[in-house]
């Protein structure tokens, strides 16, 4: 696979996707953004937005987050997947942003992974939204990485890394977003392999 082909079947997998919004999109703030990435893992985008925008109704920012009890959250964000571990994460994850960094994310991948509920995949999906040059692994990614034969590999670090090399720097962030919004336009498995096989020709 070379760079000319690579960079040819993603603008046609632009074309191909409807713009739909993404859980990590339109966010007011860096710590919205960042707990709505926490919140979207496994989880539909559609739910998470809509649970989002309770959530931060009540608690908008870092410092009222971390002051909320743990019930509370749990009661706001139960119809999101694994909301009991979430519930833990983003209030702890507000509490390490208030005693650490004064409210602020901090726009640095060692910092933002020692965050709790923060792996590399939500860090690089943030940094991406937020301007910075990084590739967010997520099923979508990895699954049509491994159709159109950007990667051979399973590990979402390989991936990440194959997609480094294949990729120039300036398309980077753009991966994340055009591979969902393309995997979530054609929700049958059958459909979405049609086109990545017209795509790949």
């Amino acid at each position: 696979m070379n760079e000319k082909i690579a960079l040819r079947q993603l603008k046609l997998l632009e074309k191909q996707r409807k713009d739909i919004r993404l859980a990590a999109e339109k966010w007011p703030s860096k710590f919205q953004t960042l707990m709505a990435i926490i919140l979207s893992a496994r989880s539909r985008d559609e739910t998470t937005i809509k649970i989002c925008k309770i959530l931060f109704k009540k608690y908008p920012t870092a410092k009222k987050l971390s002051k909320a009890k743990l019930k509370n959250i749990e009661k706001i964000i139960k119809p999101i997947n694994f909301y009991k571990n979430k519930s833990k994460n983003i209030m702890n994850c507000s509490k390490a942003l208030v005693e650490k960094y004064k409210t602020k994310v901090p726009m640095d991948f060692e910092k933002l992974v020692e965050l709790p509920g923060v792996g590399r995949k939500t860090a690089n999906v943030f940094l991406a939204e937020s301007g910075g040059d990084n590739i967010g692994v997520d099923t979508h990614v990895g699954y049509i990485s491994q159709k159109l034969g950007w990667t051979r590999n399973k590990n979402p670090y390989k991936i990440e890394k194959d997609l480094e090399g294949l990729f120039p720097k300036n398309y980077w962030r753009k991966l994340n977003y055009v591979l969902v919004k393309f995997g979530k336009t054609y929700t049958s498995k059958k459909k979405k392999d049609k086109i990545l096989e017209e795509i790949k020709k």
